[in-house]
Order: structure tokens, then C-alpha cells, then sequence
């Protein structure tokens, strides 16, 4: 047997192959990806906790009645009404300060604010955007950059069919 012994020059280039690279490179980029479970970020809890008192006091709290904000919507589904109760208004400003009457502008774990509740009850045709605007409204504004809350729980009444 003839073992042939091949000259090794100094010529050749040892090629890497890129493109199978790039494909493993690909498919383990859409594997991670597709395996990312996104969790809620630590430390961001809504809590409020009771203020100290002096002297311990029992006191039954008796839960808000929801404030009930009635939106009423034209033919052509623009909002032709405002109604907080039974009382009318003309605009979204006038519901926003009505709000702020009901509840008070203060915020914190003991304002009324934090446990009052809003209903609204929009017409079946009302265009999206009114209700947008209601819930701006009653929720709250950004003023100066910063957001100024006010009614944290709105709820909306059952569908009515139009007609």
C-alpha cells in the first residue's frame, strides 16, 4: 500500500462559510424571540395604605353611590347631551369641573376620589372619540407635564340596542 504524503504549501486559505452562519445566527434570533415571556415589571404595586391615627376609631364607611354620567348621541352620531345625573351640561370642561366638585381636586388613599365610582351610559350610535373625551374628563388631565388624577374607576352601563 502507497501512502501518499501531500505537500502542504503555505497557498492555501481555509474559507469559513458564512452563509449557514447567518442561518443559525436567524433561527436562534426567532427562537428567543419567540420564547420571550414578557413579566411584569417588580416593585410596581398600587397600594394604598391607611393613614395613622391618634386614637383608634371604628368607623362603617359607606361605599359611594357611582356618580352616573349619561352620553347622548344625534342621528348623525355626534354627542348631543350631557347629562351627570339629571342634571345637563353643555361641555367636556363642564364635566370635568362638575367632577371635581362631586369628589375634590385633593389626591391620596383617603381622598374621595380614590373610592368614587363613575358609570357611563353612551348611546348604542355615539362616536368613539365622545367617549374618549369622557373619560378624559372624568379621570383626569396632564397639566404642566404631569398627570393630575382624579376618578380611577369608571364603568360602563349595558348596551342598549339603538332605536
Amino acid at each position: 500500500m502507497r501512502i501518499r504524503h501531500q505537500a502542504s504549501h503555505g497557498d492555501e486559505k481555509i474559507e469559513l462559510q458564512m452563509t449557514p452562519m447567518i442561518d443559525i445566527v436567524f433561527q436562534l434570533l426567532i427562537f428567543f424571540i419567540m420564547t420571550f415571556k414578557i413579566a411584569m415589571p417588580e416593585g410596581d404595586f398600587n397600594i394604598k395604605m391607611p393613614l395613622a391615627s391618634s386614637a383608634p376609631s371604628i368607623v362603617d364607611e359607606i361605599p359611594l353611590p357611582p356618580i352616573n354620567v349619561r352620553l347622548t348621541a344625534g342621528p348623525d352620531g355626534k354627542i348631543s347631551s350631557i347629562q351627570i345625573g339629571e342634571r345637563a351640561l353643555k361641555n367636556f370642561d363642564e364635566l370635568h369641573q362638575e367632577i371635581i366638585a362631586l369628589v375634590g381636586a385633593d389626591a391620596g388613599p383617603s381622598a374621595v376620589a380614590s373610592e368614587a365610582e363613575v358609570e357611563l351610559d353612551c348611546d348604542y350610535n355615539l362616536e368613539y372619540r365622545y367617549t374618549v373625551e369622557a373619560i378624559t374628563a372624568i379621570s383626569g388631565r396632564i397639566v404642566e407635564n404631569a398627570i393630575v388624577p382624579l376618578v380611577e374607576k369608571v364603568k360602563f352601563a349595558p348596551a342598549r340596542p339603538p332605536g
